[in-house]
């Protein structure tokens, strides 16, 4: 069966320079080993399949998966999918925001902007402070001394990432990773007054050994809501991601009044077509 596809740049405004995401626009009918099996295909971080919503609230259904794994929520995903949603004739129920369905529960996207969307960060399912094995473990696998961690702590929203706090932005992009099963992101400030805040950088174990994500949502979503909520970062603030891997993802960090974190980003559209699934 033929199936509108797409693929979407997500977290940049010039085409192919952030991290992409393919979108199943129609996963109807398709059992989550077939899904599963695209998702292998495709080779990217994430592969998205959009459905109707099991939630009377929620406008859309998605379902995430990696080359090798099923995921409850992902960032770039979100954003990319509702992306292609909207560009596919899909018409939210809230004038101004969009309620995405996932593997966490609804989680909600709004426009800021004409090519910008912003989603709100999930609730922690993981977070406080490492256990100094993991912690050890983790200094390890980045190549570096534990005397060079700022702070640590867990910052899992589905994905189950780590966080890391080095002192600049220098000694994040000089990371040369080993091996580890841990998903690690690591963070660190850009001197001042450069036109960027933070440099990230995400890494998550494939094939014995640590793989660098391009460009991470759901890890920006947590590394935020932890490094806010610890008085260490004041909102807004913009982070660059990818500048190792010849990407330059923008990711933009704000805060409303009830202090819920979002995390924004410009999403492009790069191919379309369908697919026979």
């Amino acid at each position: 069966m033929d199936r509108a596809y797409c693929e979407v740049d997500v977290f940049t405004a010039e085409p192919y320079r952030g991290n992409p995401v393919a979108v199943v626009l129609d996963g109807e009918g398709l059992s989550t080993e077939e899904m599963q099996r695209f998702a292998n295909w495709t080779n990217l971080s994430e592969t998205t399949f959009l459905l109707p919503p099991t939630d009377p609230a929620a406008d859309y259904l998605v379902r995430i998966f990696t080359a090798l794994q099923e995921l409850p929520f992902a960032g770039h995903p979100t954003l990319g999918s509702c992306h292609a949603w909207l560009a596919n004739g899909g018409v939210p129920a809230g004038r101004d925001r969009i309620m995405q369905e996932c593997g966490v529960g609804l989680v909600t996207v709004r426009r800021d902007g004409d090519h910008r969307l912003a989603f709100a960060a999930p609730p922690l399912v993981r977070s406080g402070p490492l256990d100094p094995a993991t912690r050890t473990e983790a200094a390890t696998a980045l190549g570096i001394t534990e005397e060079q961690i700022v702070d640590s702590a867990w910052i899992d929203n589905g994905p189950g990432w780590l966080g890391i706090l080095l002192s600049s932005a220098d000694e994040v992009l000089a990371l040369r990773p080993g091996s580890t099963d841990l998903k690690i992101g690591v963070v660190g400030p850009h001197p001042p007054g450069a036109p960027d805040a933070y440099e990230v950088r995400g890494f998550f174990p494939a094939n014995g050994a640590l793989v660098e994500d391009p460009v991470t949502g759901s890890l920006n979503a947590s590394a935020a809501q932890w490094l806010i909520g610890s008085g260490r970062f004041t909102p807004p603030y913009t982070a660059t991601q990818g500048t190792v891997l010849g990407r330059s993802g923008i990711v933009h960090i704000s805060a409303d009044d009830e202090g819920q974190v979002w995390v924004a980003g410009d999403v492009t559209t790069c191919i379309t077509g369908t697919v026979s699934l």
